[in-house]
């Protein structure tokens, strides 16, 4: 090919290129505030470190079992640490909450050490974090380790709950899960909104929000109005209110499953 077609057909391929490389740099990037460093004591729990300093450090934005701690501990045993801000820096109980990357530090989640145990199945992502960017690249690290069947998503305890099954995520009331399903319908009554999985709201899976927190999941880009009829995916703690039911306060509680 040669002239001017040519010349447009080049020209039209580097328009495209200028326009994808526009797009990723409007993407905001994770890049979470220091909060210090320190080295590791000892693994308490599947998620919780006691620092040389007797600080405990709880690690931010992820749900894991005890089984988890061998795991952390080979990542992160007698290590130096730095630790991220991604939502709260403390909890009630004093600890310091945060990301964590064995140091030298790296705004990067990819090398923190919730991104390794979500990518070997070792934890699941939590209902609340802090920070859009960050939420982003540790469920694609948990999607990537439920696709492959691997560690937690291998035992049926943890294993993704279907919203078509009330009575078996009604097995894990009180605890954390991830439920997915295909939305039937989304109302609105008084000050809350029904996010509906079924016709029998006495017996179906139902997620609720209030509705004083609607314009919050609208400007995360989720209108709750247009759930109806896409599948998503929710987490949070299993209540029941007739059917079993999941409050979801925050927008990444959340995840259209179909995007992934």
């Amino acid at each position: 090919m040669s002239g001017p077609l040519h010349r447009s057909v080049v020209f039209g391929f580097g328009l495209m290129a200028l326009a994808t490389a526009a797009q990723a740099a409007d993407k905001p990037a994770c890049n979470p505030a220091s909060l210090g460093t320190g080295r590791v004591h000892s693994v308490l729990d599947g998620r919780t470190l006691l620092l040389t300093d007797g600080r405990e450090v709880r690690l931010a934005g992820i749900e894991a079992p005890e089984s988890t701690k061998a795991a952390l501990e080979g990542l992160v045993a007698g290590r130096d640490i730095a630790l991220q801000r991604l939502g709260a820096d403390s909890d009630r109980y004093g600890r310091v909450v945060a990301l964590v990357a064995v140091a030298p530090a790296t705004p990067e989640p990819e090398r923190s050490v919730q991104q390794a145990l979500l990518a070997k199945g070792q934890a699941r992502v939590a209902a609340s974090i802090g920070d859009s960017a960050c939420a982003t690249k540790l469920l694609q690290a948990e999607q990537t380790a439920r696709t492959a069947g691997l560690g937690l998503w291998a035992d049926p305890h943890y294993l993704m709950k279907k919203a078509e099954d009330p009575e078996g995520i009604l097995a894990v009331r009180g605890r954390f899960a991830v439920v997915e399903g295909r939305v039937l319908s989304v109302r609105e009554s008084g000050a809350t909104i029904y996010v509906n999985f079924g016709r029998r709201w006495s017996e179906d899976f139902t997620v609720t929000v209030l509705k004083r927190n609607e314009r919050t999941f609208t400007t995360a880009g989720l209108e709750l109005k247009k759930l109806a009829g896409q599948r998503v995916r929710v987490r949070g703690t299993v209540e029941e209110r007739g059917g079993p039911w999941i409050e979801a306060a925050r927008p990444g509680q959340i995840d259209i499953a179909e995007r992934n």
